[in-house]
């Protein structure tokens, strides 16, 4: 079984690299700038540079790979990560951080989509859950690994972006070096927003206003723990700690949810997000301790939300339309995220550090608010006709080629190789398909 997971690995491998980079720069670039005075709008701001570049990279980074192909082109995504790295550690000033944001949340969805398609073309029908959850496993231990590299070094110093930067260039490895074909062209995204509403109002609400509320604490959360005064460590505990407490709720409330109408399940956990969100704002608590627990409690709840969307409008949608409708979800979640920021940036920087969770409140009550009127506008789907729930990793950005990762998905395989990927890494390199020209033979003009 390893060795037919031998490829798998070293993609793995090169994915840990950089969601340990990306990690590491998320946490830090809020972090220096509270210690370099930027203006909470500013720094709302990064997150909506991230959330829009992402969102653009999924949508445009698709014809770059097909013109120059998948090895060049995360060979150009990961140096350009790495380079914008440094030059963020080089010029430290909030305008031109706002602009490298924007070109690193591009980038990270170029090299996310090349991973992700490359994983998928080694993924078969029989392994596909195991490879997911593999690649889960190693974007939450990465992350939270990039968040406590940044505890442990000193954010008021240029070596952490140094570090980034490394991390970057560590990623090109296993690709730059390997003999593997490279996948089928990557399928560009498309968004039918009438057809997306019309499948499921909730799902389509849903996605872009829990994008609002995560959008606008994964940007500020670290800003609200500097400010009120807890530790660097702390930051970034209580930052991984919300992650791992959602990943951990996820199964158990969508397993609640696939025995009775999801609807009153998210209706549910968005009002009890609200309520601690609340509770947080008027706690103003100081502690480091009890600002964890309370942000693990948030995040359990929080970071279950978008599943329980998507797992909605599957329940609503055609066989074999888990991709077409999944992705148009995902680029509404996108939009959303790019106003959290904001959102959050405001109520913090006329009010105290807690009004960040104002922002989340006010969107998670909008949200139960609307689910439950849709409750009365439309029967629930019945529980025979469901598709079983499957969590979804909404505390990163998440692209179009995991969904097509994702076991729902259910791709056929179209040659044997690709149902065999044993056979696949003991191939001989195909020159064209990896991107390398062939040498010419003797007595050949080049």
């Amino acid at each position: 079984m390893l060795a037919g997971f031998s490829s798998i690995f070293a993609l793995l491998r090169g994915t840990a690299f950089l969601l340990t980079g990306s990690g590491l720069l998320g946490l830090l670039l809020p972090l220096r700038g509270q210690v370099e005075g930027f203006s909470t709008t500013s720094l709302g701001l990064l997150g909506t540079a991230w959330a829009g570049g992402f969102v653009a990279g999924c949508i445009f980074a698709p014809h770059l790979v097909r013109r120059v192909g998948h090895v060049r082109s995360f060979g150009a995504f990961a140096a350009s990560g790495a380079i914008i790295s440094l030059l963020t550690g080089l010029i430290v000033e909030e305008h031109v951080w706002i602009v490298l944001r924007a070109f690193t949340g591009f980038a990270m969805a170029g090299a996310f989509m090349v991973i992700e398609s490359w994983l998928n073309e080694r993924a078969t029908n029989d392994n596909r859950g195991t490879v997911f959850a593999f690649y889960m496993m190693v974007t939450y231990a990465a992350i939270m690994a990039g968040q406590m590299i940044v505890a442990a070094g000193d954010v008021t110093t240029q070596s952490l972006f140094m570090v980034t930067g490394i991390f970057y260039c560590l990623s090109l490895l296993p690709t730059a070096i390997s003999v593997q074909a490279a996948p089928r062209p990557i399928e560009g995204v498309s968004l039918d927003l009438k057809g997306l509403y019309d499948n499921s109002p909730v799902a389509f609400t849903g996605s872009i206003l829990v994008g609002v509320a995560n959008g606008a604490w994964g940007t500020l959360g670290a800003v609200y723990g500097a400010r009120i005064g807890i530790s660097t460590l702390d930051i970034a505990v209580m930052m991984s700690l919300t992650v791992i407490a959602g990943a951990a709720m996820q199964m158990p409330i969508g397993r609640i949810s696939d025995r009775m109408d999801r609807r009153y399940v998210l209706a549910a956990a968005s009002f009890g997000c609200a309520i601690i969100g609340l509770l947080i704002y008027l706690a103003m608590a100081r502690s480091g301790y009890i600002v964890i627990a309370l942000t693990a409690a948030y995040g359990a709840l929080a970071y279950t939300l978008y599943s329980i969307t998507v797992a909605h409008a599957n329940d609503h949608a055609g066989q074999g339309d888990f991709v077409k409708v999944t992705g148009g979800l995902l680029v509404l979640y996108g939009f959303g995220t790019m106003i959290g920021p904001l959102a959050g940036a405001v109520l913090m920087e006329r009010m105290r550090p807690e009004s960040l969770f104002l922002a989340t409140a006010l969107a998670h009550f909008a949200l139960a608010a609307y689910v439950l009127m849709r409750t009365t506008r439309r029967a629930a789907v019945p529980v025979d006709e469901r598709e079983s729930f499957m969590t979804h990793p909404s505390e990163r950005a998440v692209t179009p080629e995991l969904l097509r990762l994702d076991p729902r998905s259910e791709p056929e395989p179209e040659m044997d190789e690709v149902a065999n990927p044993e056979s696949i890494a003991d191939a001989e390199p195909d020159p064209e398909a990896t991107d390398i020209e062939p040498e010419p033979a003797r007595g050949e003009s080049g």
